[in-house]
């Protein structure tokens, strides 16, 4: 099993969240419910809420998975990649993409926390399993 297929997922997440942000803001535009003065400096005009929360998100991809992209490579490169690993990947991947459903569709808080709380629980448990697996080696 490859760890590198579950980072594949988060790129692949990422960039349908950074193309449907780009459709959505252009769709805004022809609506006119924001100008395009408003993108130079991201000031003046109020930002409609939709794209408010899908900016919001995006930026939440390119902060926490990036830490996960980090162990991923170094698992591969170093040989640290057991089943357990791959595994606490895919845990991961899931529940980001359910943090991502629950974000730009109901974005309940409690939940999304919940979510997004789990997720980095297993981030560490990943990052700790491939840290001891290397200081072991």
């Amino acid at each position: 099993m490859n760890i590198l297929y579950p980072s594949l997922v988060m790129i692949g997440l990422t960039l349908f969240c950074l193309f449907r942000l780009g459709f959505l803001r252009a769709k805004a535009l022809q609506a006119g419910e924001v100008s395009l003065r408003y993108f130079s400096l991201y000031e003046g005009d109020e930002e409609p809420e939709k794209l408010r929360v899908h900016s919001r998100h995006l930026i939440n991809l390119l902060e926490m998975p990036v830490l996960f992209y980090v162990v991923s490579m170094i698992a591969y490169v170093a040989g640290a990649a057991s089943t357990a690993a791959v595994v606490l990947a895919w845990i991961f991947v899931a529940l980001r993409l359910w943090h991502s459903y629950i974000h730009l569709t109901s974005n309940t808080v409690a939940l999304r926390f919940r979510v997004f709380a789990a997720s980095a629980l297993v981030l560490l448990a990943l990052w700790l399993m491939t840290v001891v697996s290397l200081l072991l080696k």
